[in-house]
């Protein structure tokens, strides 16, 4: 819908997309292309990295990188072990500082030449540090937005907490992407006033498919501990149906110690590999699967839950962090007690074995996610965060 004034909003976010199509901060890009339709304009500041230009146009939206180390070292962004170089050493302490110090810089510039109404920091850490300095120095206010991983820096010791009452006391709204997050934040900073408002998914890009292989399970994501990949390899090899499994995601952190897992419980031959993808060939895989499985504990969201129900793929998962709300147990997908490897296994092998289940499980859950997460509602309700911000 068409607005007489337009806003113009400065987005920071450690975690942007470096081409068009690319996976990593989909969906902070996908949230400002919506906004364009309720009358906000979003220039992004994000970290520079190898190979990316210092400002580009990514399907119309403004992007300006900014350098915070000598080009070999600028590792913190995009590989998703930002806190695990930091927690590493002196040099990763640096580096941060270093990040902190030129982003801010950049940001401060650019929303000033940009005369921007406010800012969005995605991630109360390291944007919202940021966004809080800015309003010190300008005014200009801010908007929060926590994802996930912040909310786990937080609860990891005092003086991040300390750090994150901070940016959430000077707010001018403080959002979450679940209402787990929700509560989280809530623990962390009991009266805290912290609005749901997930983020938008590409409902036109994901879609249902012809043709799929009825054995095949779908796993999305970066290899690390919090994901599970190793307890959804256990509960294969407890399954009954001969289930296959394509895992996408392979290759951003070392996962030698999973292939041999996978080897030892006998599953090698039945694995595929893959490494991270475009969203478009990533929507091919959705298309393509039986099921999705997310056997992480503790997601802020799961935007990949999101994707395969627009797909038409149900999803088992643990009943645990924000999956609950987006999969509705027995309707859009199956919900597991958390860690319960057995479980999973037995959820597995009852949709592997029914596919008149799977197939209505599909429906309803693309209906359930249009209408929750289509990027026209959600803009709409940023914009209106942004607009009472300015109030």
């Amino acid at each position: 819908m068409p607005h007489a004034e337009r806003l113009r909003v400065v987005c920071l976010a450690h975690a942007y997309p470096r081409f068009v199509g690319d996976p990593v901060g989909s969906f902070v890009h996908n949230l400002a292309l919506a906004l364009r339709d309720e009358g906000v304009d979003t220039v992004v500041v994000a970290p520079a990295a190898p190979g990316l230009a210092a400002f580009e146009q990514l399907d119309g939206i403004p992007v300006h990188r900014f350098r915070y180390a000598p080009r070999r070292l600028e590792t913190l962004a995009y590989t998703g072990t930002m806190s695990a170089q930091v927690s590493a050493g002196v040099a990763g302490k640096l580096a941060l500082l270093s990040f902190l110090a030129a982003g801010t810089f950049a940001a401060w510039r650019l929303a000033r030449r940009e005369r921007a109404a406010v800012v969005h920091a995605h991630w109360w850490f390291p944007g919202g540090i940021v966004a809080r300095v800015l309003r010190r120095i300008g005014g200009t206010p801010y908007v929060v937005t926590l994802h996930g991983s912040d909310i786990r820096i937080a609860l990891g010791s005092s003086r991040a907490r300390g750090l994150f009452a901070g940016v959430a006391t000077h707010a001018a709204a403080v959002t979450a992407v679940s209402s787990w997050l929700a509560r989280g934040a809530r623990e962390l900073m009991p009266g805290l006033d912290v609005i749901v408002a997930p983020m938008p998914v590409l409902t036109g890009l994901f879609h249902a498919g012809a043709e799929r292989d009825a054995r095949r399970l779908l796993f999305v994501g970066k290899l690390s501990a919090q994901k599970g990949l190793d307890r959804l390899l256990r509960a294969m090899a407890a399954m009954r149906e001969p289930a296959t499994l394509t895992v996408v995601g392979a290759g951003r952190v070392d996962d030698a110690h999973l292939r041999e897992l996978a080897a030892n419980l006998g599953l090698a031959q039945r694995i595929t590999w893959l490494p991270i993808m475009s969203q478009a060939e990533l929507a091919e895989q959705y298309r393509a699967a039986a099921v999705h499985v997310i056997p992480a504990l503790d997601e802020g969201l799961g935007m990949t839950a999101v994707e395969a129900m627009l797909s038409e793929t149900p999803v088992v998962a643990f009943e645990s962090g924000g999956i609950p709300d987006v999969v509705t147990d027995g309707r859009t997908g199956l919900l597991v007690p958390p860690g319960d490897e057995i479980a999973l296994a037995r959820a597995l092998d009852a949709l592997l074995g029914d596919e008149a289940r799977r197939a209505g499980m599909g429906r309803a859950g693309r209906e359930h996610a249009l209408a929750t997460f289509g990027a026209r509602a959600v803009a709409a309700r940023y914009a209106a965060i942004y607009r009472r911000a300015l109030a």
